[in-house]
């Protein structure tokens, strides 16, 4: 399995980006996607995931203004982000998370920059 995320890039403050993730080979199972993001200085931080049969989950950063998605038909998955901050700035990953047997799986990250 591997993941190429695209859509990074930089932008104004209250603007707004689409990253993309598109994932190949195939999956087998159960499995969960989300996106990641690791700000300057700062660890991988959680920010959104959609869970197999399940709802969105977002971290409370991020509540609001961005939005997860997938396109199953295409293995797709997307991160509609808006009214971006400065602080939203860093590189985001894509995941895919097969539960049974557990395998994790990244992209290989895709640059945000927001500028005040």
């Amino acid at each position: 399995v591997q993941l190429q995320a695209s859509g990074g890039g930089s932008v104004q403050a209250g603007g707004s980006l689409r990253l993309s993730c598109a994932v190949s080979g195939r999956i087998f199972g159960i499995y969960d996607m989300g996106w990641y993001r690791q700000a300057p200085g700062k660890q991988r931080e959680l920010i959104a995931t959609l869970p197999w049969g399940g709802s969105t989950n977002y971290a409370d950063s991020v509540k609001g203004r961005f939005t997860i998605s997938s396109d199953n038909a295409k293995k797709m998955v997307f991160l509609q982000m808006n009214s971006l901050k400065p602080e939203d700035t860093g590189v985001y990953y894509c995941n895919v998370f097969i539960i049974v047997p557990a395998s994790n799986y990244w992209g290989q990250g895709t640059l945000v920059t927001v500028s005040s």
